[in-house]
């Protein structure tokens, strides 16, 4: 599925058939793409510059990149003097990246190019998680049908994948881990090996938290949390410009701090974590516990007739101002936000941008949590922490494992 030159540009130059000029000439040409995907369009002495490489070699490589379609001369700047030089930048339909978002029941793909510009989404894929080997079988079977569906110039040159599921995963091993397989799958080979496209296995809120940190808002930051309020409760972290895993690569589990006094199981077999009252899951049980004890909603007729009532339920409800949805709702944002005040305590981010699905409802969960904020965190600290909505909403995941498979492929990581 890929150009016969593509792999020894952006893939592993391992050919053993390599002469060493050659080999040296392939890594050249992949600082080159890196460098214009970086620094965007740039002269031939712009380039030697940056990459430490004399103008004769710099003109050679960038005139076999145009022959190959990675690169195109894009004409004559203007300068304040002497000759008009020309500038170069990247093909952006040279090479495409697969992004795919595996939630409970449904997937969504997103394709970007390699400039970064979204060439399609699709979203409500009906699929259902788990990690057996018919999970594999159906996600391979789906993976397949959608770049079935791109145009020939798109599914012959993509490049690469990224899978985002919830819970654990070593990004290095591209293994996944949850209560079914705690000794780890193999996502990612299985699904390299079944579809011949390299691809990474990521994290659903770290894949987000990217997404939403590349957004052009951000310019300047280096400090950043994601919070990702969905049925579970995660947090993406941004150090120095950079996405923060850990030792084990399983940073983030933020949902899994022992946060309350209470008898409530969480999913992951502990008392007391914060899930237990500040997430999705937390809020569905809320909910049809106040509805048991006789309380009102648009949805109690739902329940009545015997139909589970779950988080996206309660959130329609919420927009629809059913009083007790939204009040359930703002006590999940106060329980959250005193969370998020001790991240902010521990880290003094400059951002702190809040996605997932329960941010759907915007205020009705923003408020409160800013309440707690201010309740709960240090004023010194908090003082230069922007607070904000996420702007992605719910492709940030699709886009995010675009991204980070395009700039693991380019070196950018």
């Amino acid at each position: 599925m890929t150009k016969n030159n593509t792999v020894s540009i952006l893939g592993p130059a391992t050919d053993e058939t390599l002469s060493v000029v050659a080999y040296k000439a392939i890594l050249l040409k992949r600082r080159i793409i890196l460098t214009l995907a970086t620094e965007g369009d740039c002269t031939i002495a712009d380039l030697s510059r940056i990459l430490n490489v004399s103008n004769p070699t710099i003109t050679k490589l960038v005139g076999e990149l145009i022959r190959d379609g990675y690169v195109r001369d894009l004409g004559k700047i203007e300068t304040s003097g002497g000759r008009r030089p020309c500038a170069f930048g990247l093909v952006s339909e040279s090479g495409y990246f697969l992004g795919v978002t595996v939630l409970d029941e449904t997937l969504a793909f997103g394709v970007i190019d390699l400039n970064k510009n979204v060439v399609t989404i699709q979203k409500d894929i009906p699929f259902t998680f788990n990690t057996n080997t018919q999970f594999v079988d159906h996600l391979v079977e789906r993976i397949r049908e959608f770049i079935d569906s791109l145009g020939a110039g798109v599914k012959t040159k993509i490049l690469g994948m990224g899978i985002t599921v919830k819970g654990r995963v070593d990004v290095a091993a591209g293994m996944i881990y949850n209560a079914m397989n705690i000794d780890g799958y193999p996502l990612a080979q299985i699904v390299r090996d079944r579809t011949g496209i390299e691809t990474i296995v990521e994290n659903d809120t770290r894949a987000m938290t990217y997404a939403e940190y590349l957004n052009g808002e951000n310019a300047g930051v280096q400090n950043a949390l994601f919070i990702n309020a969905g049925r579970g409760i995660g947090v993406g972290i941004i150090v120095r410009g950079k996405l923060y895993y850990g030792k084990s690569g399983f940073s983030g589990e933020f949902g899994h701090i022992p946060f309350f006094d209470n008898e409530k199981i969480c999913q992951c077999g502990k008392k007391g974590c914060l899930e237990t009252e500040a997430s999705g899951a937390a809020l569905e049980a809320i909910f049809t516990e106040r509805l048991h004890e006789g309380a009102s909603s648009i949805l109690s007729e739902r329940f009545a007739a015997g139909q589970a009532v779950s988080m996206y339920d309660i959130i329609e409800a919420t927009q629809s101002d059913d009083v007790l949805s939204i009040d359930l709702i703002t006590g999940v944002g106060e329980k959250l936000g005193r969370g998020i005040s001790v991240l902010i305590n521990l880290f003094n981010p400059e951002l702190v941008v809040i996605g997932g699905p329960l941010s759907e409802v915007g205020d009705y969960l923003m408020l409160p949590i800013r309440t707690a904020l201010n309740k709960y965190s240090l004023r010194l600290v908090t003082r230069d922490t922007t607070l904000r909505l996420s702007t992605l909403g719910d492709t940030a995941g699709i886009l995010g494992a675009a991204l980070l498979t395009r700039n693991r492929m380019l070196g950018i990581l």
